[in-house]
């Protein structure tokens, strides 16, 4: 019996359809890439749209050969779970190093850094350290 014959008309139907939203998933990706104006606009369309398209690609996967084996295969999982943690991290730490960059070369359009709301005054803030001795520093 090949594949074709193996697997059923449903699951077909089924993994086609998630295909062919992974694909559509993958162009909105690349047309925010394009269309969006800054980085910090354009970093988001193509995480969401390859975590969206990397998951239909996984469940696509999981039904073609679950049921072309006739049993529950989930190792695929691993590289989903891999990605869904990865992606969302790497886009924080992409923002962040832009915004630190943007921030360095005196960009005005960025928000301000978070400043603390008090300032440090030595011996009353910190009591092991007497203001007398940090003046002789000084």
């Amino acid at each position: 019996m090949t594949p074709e014959e193996a697997v059923p008309l449903w699951a077909e139907i089924v993994v086609a359809c998630l295909l062919i939203t992974s694909a559509l998933f993958a162009v909105t990706a690349a047309w925010g890439l394009v269309r969006l104006k800054n980085f910090f606009q354009r970093m988001h369309p193509p995480a969401l749209g390859s975590t969206g398209s990397a998951w239909c690609v996984t469940l696509a996967s999981i039904v073609y050969f679950s049921t072309l084996q006739g049993e529950l295969v989930l190792h695929v999982w691993l590289i989903i779970i891999l990605l869904s943690i990865t992606v969302p991290v790497t886009a924080m730490l992409l923002g962040r190093a832009a915004l630190f960059r943007g921030r360095q070369s005196g960009n005005t359009s960025l928000p301000p850094a978070l400043q603390p709301k008090t300032t440090y005054e030595p011996g009353i803030d910190d009591p092991s350290q007497p203001a007398e001795d940090i003046k002789k520093i000084i």
